[in-house]
């Protein structure tokens, strides 16, 4: 059953409040489709917003990095963050350039990150970003080793205070629009992708595994 949460002050969304969607179910299905997410945070009065990967666990959220990362040094010291995640899904051409929108699906959670200290969380925090990313490649590649978990920061932000914001459908003009004489709707986007392309030092005795061979982006199978 979807857990619809009442949105705080700083998540209620005020212009276009028919977009906003606030239940677990639909910001995880968008976070668990998604690649990147982008973390914004402020350092010594400079706002910075850094784009990297991520992975869920039910209400956690784990993003890493190298251990002298900016972003993530500052992280540690209990800076809050806004993490976003956006799907973009068409173009909406409307009658009018103002009217002119896109088709998207986002996910904005704010709070603050922790560090992941404890070794086999870590472990494991590595391993959902991994197959978030990829399913099936922790298994098949080399794991991290000593020397590359201490050169590692990850960092756990809990899925606590958030929102989703989500719009579908045509274009919608102002009514005097409507006989403008051009062509309006929605041009379809999505994530696809294409054969792989081999290492040019790959032995020739390995082939593409099925998950990078017939690769399918989460939610995207249906």
């Amino acid at each position: 059953m979807s857990q619809t949460r009442m949105p705080t002050p700083r998540t209620r969304l005020v212009r276009e409040a028919e977009r906003g969607v606030y239940d677990r179910e639909t910001a995880y299905r968008i976070l668990d489709e998604g690649f990147l997410c982008h973390v914004g945070f402020v350092a010594d009065g400079q706002p910075f917003v850094i784009p990297t990967s991520y992975g869920r666990k039910d209400d956690r959220l784990y993003i890493h990095g190298s251990a002298a990362s900016r972003m993530l040094r500052q992280m540690k010291e209990g800076v809050p963050v806004c993490v976003t995640v956006t799907l973009l899904d068409g173009l909406v051409l409307a009658r009018s350039i103002f009217n002119h929108s896109m088709n998207y699906r986002s996910v904005v959670i704010l709070g603050k990150a922790t560090p992941v200290d404890d070794p086999l969380e870590k472990v494991e925090a590595l391993r959902l970003l991994s197959e978030h990313i990829l399913p099936g490649r922790w298994a098949d590649a080399r794991q991290p080793n000593e020397r590359e978990l201490k050169a590692t920061l990850v960092m756990r932000v809990p899925i606590e205070e958030f929102s989703a914001k989500v719009r579908t459908g045509p274009p919608i003009d102002d009514e005097d629009d409507y006989s403008f004489p051009t062509w309006a709707g929605v041009v379809p986007l999505e994530t696809v992708s294409r054969p792989p392309i081999n290492d040019p030092r790959l032995d020739p005795q390995y082939e593409a595994p099925p998950y990078a061979a017939h690769y399918v982006r989460a939610n995207q199978s249906a």
